[in-house]
Parts: C-alpha cells; sequence; structure tokens
C-alpha cells in the first residue's frame, strides 16, 4: 500500500470519527429538548380557581411589622375563586406549585381597600352596654339588623350622650406584604 493510500485512509477514519461525534451531539441535544418538554408536560400545574390550596403565611406592613402570621401554627385553606381572602393574596396564590413560597406586595385596593370617612360615624351612647362602657381605641362585635352580618368597629371618640366608631377595617388604607408558602394543593371539579 503506498503512502498517500495510507493517509487517505486515516483520513476517512478521522472523519467517521467526527461524524460520531456529531451525531452523538446532535443525539444528545435532542435527549435535553425531550426531557425539558416531558417535564414541563409532566409537571403538575400550579394552583387555579375551584382548588382548595392550604398556605403557610407572614403578614407585614410597610414598616415592616408583622401583623399576622400562621407559621407553627394551622395552615390557612380555602377554595381559590371563593372570595374568601382579600383579592390580591388569591391573585398571588393562583399558579403557585406545592412547597413554593413567594414574597407579594399588595396594594391596598387589592387588600382591604383604602381608607373610607363616610365609614365613621356618631351613634347614641344608648347602643353600648352599661356594663362595658365604651372608651377610645377598643373594638366591638356589631351585628347588622338588615343582613345579620356582623362587623367590627372601633370606638374613636366617646361623650356624654355619643359614641363616634369607625367601621373601616384595622387595615384599610394600608400596603400589605405576604411571604406565603403553598403546602397543599387539592384539585377541584
Amino acid at each position: 500500500m503506498k503512502k498517500s493510500e495510507k493517509a487517505k485512509g486515516k483520513e476517512k477514519v478521522a472523519a467517521r470519527k467526527r461524524d460520531y461525534v456529531r451525531y452523538g451531539i446532535a443525539a444528545a441535544a435532542g435527549c435535553a429538548v425531550i426531557a425539558i418538554v416531558l417535564f414541563f408536560a409532566l409537571s403538575p400545574a400550579g394552583a387555579k380557581a375551584g382548588d382548595t390550596v392550604s398556605v403557610l403565611y407572614i403578614g407585614t406592613l410597610e414598616n415592616g411589622t408583622v401583623f399576622d402570621s400562621n407559621v407553627n401554627k394551622t395552615p390557612l385553606s380555602f377554595t381559590l375563586g371563593s372570595n374568601t381572602v382579600i383579592p390580591g393574596f388569591e391573585d398571588a396564590v393562583i399558579g403557585m406549585s406545592k412547597d413554593q413560597v413567594k414574597t407579594v406586595h399588595i396594594p391596598a385596593d387589592k387588600a382591604y381597600g383604602q381608607y373610607q370617612s363616610d365609614l365613621v360615624s356618631t351613634v347614641s351612647r344608648s347602643l353600648f352596654s352599661v356594663d362595658t362602657p365604651p372608651s377610645p381605641g377598643m373594638y366591638y362585635s356589631v351585628r347588622n339588623p338588615t343582613d345579620g352580618s356582623t362587623s367590627i368597629v372601633k370606638v374613636v371618640n366617646v361623650t356624654q350622650d355619643t359614641v363616634t366608631i369607625d367601621q373601616n377595617h384595622m387595615l384599610a388604607g394600608q400596603n400589605l406584604t405576604f411571604m406565603i408558602r403553598l403546602i397543599g394543593i387539592s384539585q377541584g371539579k
């Protein structure tokens, strides 16, 4: 065999090796794409309307003060879309997956609403129990005689004949921050 034929044979072998490497890289890339597609196709979907979810949360005010938390307590369970929690909280949970943790800032409009001065009114002191005289800063549970609903009111001022009450939620007008951990999802119908 001539020297040039040996060189040609070595070149053919080297070309085949390069082709095998290229095919191997292409096959590995194809497998990676298939694995990614399958991962997302088979991954459980995030929480959606109709699902019942269980969450742990820490709620803070803009200054960092914790106003509520259920960490190390019973998880909060609710059905998404049932309007049982503030809108911004529910919006934050939609799309979360189990064990996901999220911090969300909720403006007052999506929390307890803006403070409404028209919800401050003056009523007769005779509406309050003689046994527990009202004093500023106290909270009372008041039943609406029209629809039977109950609300919490804060005593703002007391005179000899009147009591000024504030029917705004105590967090009205506040922008809130929640750290939320989704610990369970039961899919709805």
